[in-house]
């Protein structure tokens, strides 16, 4: 399942359904009562990258949806790009569906829907590619869809408010964000007000109008906060959150706020805060864990990057552990997209900490734990300074007594996984173990699969000379050397991967099987029936970090020690 959207009465449901981690997803309506499938499904309206989305119209007879090209509307080679948004009446062919809005939006446009919460809106975010740049467009009773940000405004976020407004989400010359007003009758950028101007020390990282409040959900560093203002932007204090936890979603229901939270050693629940007596409860809708965490010690601390650069560094270890330089430990991170590296509960953390393991986590540049300018300080020409980060918290694990480089793995997916492939390159002698899921080894001919494309704002292009120098610099694949000592690897990948060509990891490994001058394993695992890793099974996630685990241990000589009265 992609993704699910619920008709305005609750009576019906949409769901895009893909096979075997394709993500080449494809509509069902369904009636939410019997479960049934009812009426005709609609092919193409989720890909990998790009993904796909959908909005009821305001009395539930039809939707709007996103919408790939078809049979021979485009070149093979162009289908999973150019998304348009069509409108779809139930019960008609989809044949007949009707164009909605989306000529002249970029080749890597990547489309979301949303309705105002009386459904007269319609708002279409769309995405300039990977890089961190949109542009919006609203449909309102009048008919006729107009522009309300390009990409160029820096507008990263927009959520419906009460009395047709619309807020928004600015980072143009604030680049921690700042929260705008406008009019949905008149959405004109330029009678925008301001209702939150930025904060220096916090990332505003998302935000909802719940009746005549506005809650901000902010960030420093990771660990979340919400703040309460009124609607003209009066502060008005702050949500009780846990400490040093993530608030990962917020809704507006009844006239409360409900919101996600997680922390490291509290698994994920919904709380709903009543603003009449500012008391916040939890709710139901909550994950458990056998485990008692009582015996879990979380630090926050930092390492110092090549160019002196603070890069915060999370660890999660056991309560007296001793810091002898003697323990196993892994180190994972991403540094990617403005994507930041917030509180998140793991099971397998805990199996790795119960085990005597150390577990930490870089928040390196290229993330959005600092705002748009720590993200910007780590993509294009200056991605170098991802790797540095992370390479920075390893040495800084080691200096601090925690492990020594023949205890230390390191661990990572997808950006992550070039982030594994860089570090293992630059630094084979400072890690004993390095697994990697679903990355890009070779940046010269990235761009050149079908999704590459998408990753161009992001990572730069061959086809620019300064680009091409960077990228050149650092690919995993061509920094690979013969004769040298490289540490044991395990590189999975998923032979439907939309996201990152399979062929990646094929590549890496056989070049790397060529090279080492070690005697440590260099494996590779396919999972036949999956993608980017985004929807396994149960049983196939079983599967899969049974086996990252049992190599863990090996190449690091760790012998499970199963707990008393563990089920065997």
């Amino acid at each position: 399942m992609d993704w699910y959207v619920p008709s305005p009465d609750a009576k019906l449901v949409a769901v895009s359904l893909s096979v075997g981690g394709s993500e080449d997803g494809t509509v069902h309506v369904y009636d939410a009562a019997t479960g049934k499938e009812i009426y005709e499904p609609i092919p193409r309206v989720n890909e990998g990258t790009a993904g796909g989305g959908l909005a009821w119209n305001k009395d539930g007879t039809g939707f709007y949806y996103t919408r790939y090209p078809r049979g021979k509307e485009r070149p093979p080679q162009d289908l999973d790009f150019y998304q348009e948004v069509y409108f779809h009446k139930l019960g008609t062919p989809t044949e007949k569906d009707v164009y909605a809005v989306g000529k002249g939006w970029p080749r890597i446009a990547e489309t979301t829907l949303k309705s105002s919460e009386d459904g007269r809106y319609i708002l279409a975010t769309v995405a300039n590619g990977d890089g961190g740049q949109f542009a919006f467009y609203l449909l309102g009773p009048s008919g006729g869809w107009k522009q309300v940000a390009a990409f160029a405004d820096k507008i990263t976020a927009a959520e419906f408010g009460p009395k047709d407004t619309l807020y928004l989400l600015s980072l143009k010359g604030s680049p921690m964000g700042k929260v705008l007003r406008l009019s949905c009758a008149e959405p004109l950028l330029t009678h925008a007000k301001l209702v939150v101007p930025e904060s220096k020390a916090a990332v505003v990282e998302s935000f909802t109008p719940v009746g005549d409040r506005l809650f901000v959900n902010e960030m420093v560093g990771g660990p979340s906060t919400i703040r309460v203002y009124n609607l003209e932007g009066k502060a008005l204090g702050e949500v009780a959150v846990p400490p040093v936890s993530a608030v990962g979603e917020m809704l507006a229901v009844g006239g409360d706020l409900c919101f996600r939270d997680e922390s490291y050693v509290t698994p994920p629940a919904w709380y709903r805060y009543a603003p009449a007596t500012g008391k916040v409860t939890e709710t139901a809708l909550r994950e458990t864990s056998p485990a008692d965490y009582s015996d879990t010690e979380v630090i926050r601390t930092e390492a110092v990057s090549k160019d002196g650069t603070r890069v915060p560094l999370t660890i999660l270890m056991r309560k007296g552990t001793q810091l002898n330089g003697q323990n196993p430990t892994l180190l994972t991170g991403y540094g990617g997209f403005g994507i930041s590296m917030t509180p998140r509960f793991s099971p397998l953390t805990r199996l790795w900490i119960e085990q005597g393991g150390v577990w930490a986590e870089g928040s390196m540049r290229g993330g959005g734990e600092f705002g748009e300018a720590w993200h910007q300080a780590g993509m294009l020409t200056k991605k170098q300074n991802v790797f540095d980060d992370f390479a920075a918290c390893a040495e800084a694990l080691i200096a601090k007594k925690y492990t020594n480089p023949q205890k230390l793995a390191i661990e990572g997916g997808s950006n992550g996984g070039l982030l594994m492939g860089a570090e293992l390159t630059q630094h084979p002698g400072l890690f004993k173990a390095v697994v990697s899921f679903v990355g890009i080894y070779d940046m010269l001919r990235v761009e050149l699969s079908p999704n590459g494309s998408f990753n161009v704002t992001e990572f730069g292009t061959v086809k620019n000379e300064a680009d091409f120098k960077a990228l050149y610099a650092y690919s995993p694949y061509y920094r690979v050397k013969d004769g040298t000592a490289y540490p044991a690897c395990l590189f999975l990948t998923g032979a439907n991967d939309p996201r990152v060509d399979p062929m990646q990891s094929r590549k890496m490994v056989a070049r790397l099987q060529a090279a080492n001058a070690a005697k440590t394993p260099i494996l590779l695992r396919t999972s036949s029936k999956s993608g980017h890793g985004i929807d396994l099974s149960l049983s196939q996630r079983i599967g899969q970090e049974t086996d990252v685990y049992a190599f863990l241990f090996h190449a690091l000589g760790m012998a499970y020690q199963p707990l008393p009265g563990a089920k065997k």
